[in-house]
């Protein structure tokens, strides 16, 4: 078997002692046509393009996450300041109510027990005597308030009405031996506040939309 002749290494450039370059192999020149400038422009926009998109679709997906969680916790807020806004408002229309209930039953404080008597006709038409309470100012205004119902509603037993000291305004008890009826404002208007809280409390943050369809 025969070996082959080692080649002689060359180098491309030589330096003489001084340093100098005393021969250089020239190297080709490489022409690109205009149609592979024009592919590689092309190549290179389009990846600079795909990065640019990247990042900004990255951008984009980051600032939506900010405005989801902002808007979770605006929303969360607007919650809480709609259940305020109901608490208030529930508050302020019963404060309004009570107000109205008082003046009117300070004008006309025998339109309660005139109610009360007509829709107790038929358990007080066999009583012989109906026994009214109330407070001492309004003992002759009830008292002729009773007797016009009793014509009315044809209740032919005797009517009495005595003072009670002490009792709250407007409010009566009305006596008939077979059962009782009784009317205080102040423990109603408390009856109608504590049912409110009651509701608005299990209502909490989960109530219908002030904004109907938000």
């Amino acid at each position: 078997m025969s070996e082959r002749a080692p080649e002689k290494f060359g180098f491309d450039t030589v330096f003489d002692n001084a340093g100098d370059v005393a021969f250089a192999q020239p190297r080709p020149k490489r022409l690109f046509p205009a149609e592979e400038v024009e592919e590689i422009r092309a190549r290179a926009m389009a990846e600079g393009e795909r990065k640019a998109m990247a990042s900004i679709a990255a951008e984009q997906a980051q600032a939506l996450s900010v405005i989801a969680d902002s808007t979770r916790l605006a929303l969360s807020k607007l919650v809480e300041v709609a259940h305020e806004h109901r608490q208030g408002s529930a508050e302020l229309a019963l404060a309004c109510a009570k107000a109205i209930a008082d003046a009117a039953l300070f004008q006309f404080p025998q339109a309660v027990i005139r109610e009360a008597l007509e829709s107790l006709a038929r358990e007080v038409e066999a009583a012989p005597r109906l026994l009214v309470s109330t407070r001492p100012e309004l003992v002759e205004a009830l008292t002729q308030a009773l007797d016009e119902t009793a014509q009315i509603i044809g209740y032919p037993g005797q009517i009495v009405v005595r003072a009670a000291p002490g009792a709250p305004p407007a409010a009566f008890t009305l006596d008939f031996g077979d059962g009782q009826a009784s009317f205080d404002p102040q423990a109603a208007f408390e009856r109608v506040s504590q049912a409110l809280e009651a509701a608005l409390a299990a209502e909490g943050l989960h109530a219908e939309p002030l904004i109907p369809g938000v």
